[in-house]
């Protein structure tokens, strides 16, 4: 077979459109995400401190903060944003403590969620609703 110009560029442009399509057509639940973050154990409560602000004022940069003495693992989650999955931090052995902050986009009011997998293996959650009153994702 012979690769001719014509086909090598309509491959190329195939994929690059299958780069591009919206991920939102594979993006996952709450639900899925948290069934893989937890590997079916049983989700707690205690243990994990979330700190988010009740009203953000824009919703483009709303500060999160994370802490969880004892975890190997603390996964973030927007439940009403389009892609629910914010971000998950790793610690390892030599980490000096398991707390993270970062600065997150919310689409609109909703509920802001952080399980910690910790080194026993059970699973702890906190949440926080935070209020966005302009901005966000999408509008």
């Amino acid at each position: 077979m012979q690769l001719t110009r014509r086909d090598a560029m309509a491959l190329g442009l195939g994929g690059v459109a299958l780069a591009v399509l919206p991920k939102a057509a594979t993006a996952a639940t709450v639900e899925e995400l948290t069934a893989a973050f937890t590997g079916g154990a049983e989700v707690g409560s205690g243990g994990i401190t979330l700190t988010a602000p009740e009203i953000a004022e824009n919703g483009n940069t709303v500060p999160i903060a994370v802490d969880a003495p004892g975890a190997t693992a603390i996964m973030l989650l927007a439940t009403g944003n389009p892609t629910p999955a914010i971000c998950t931090f790793n610690f390892g052995p030599a980490a000096g403590s398991q707390a993270a902050s970062t600065r997150v986009r919310l689409a609109k009011t909703q509920d802001v969620v952080a399980l910690a997998k910790m080194a026993d293996g059970s699973v702890v959650q906190a949440s926080s609703t935070v209020k966005v009153t302009i901005g966000g994702c999408g509008g």
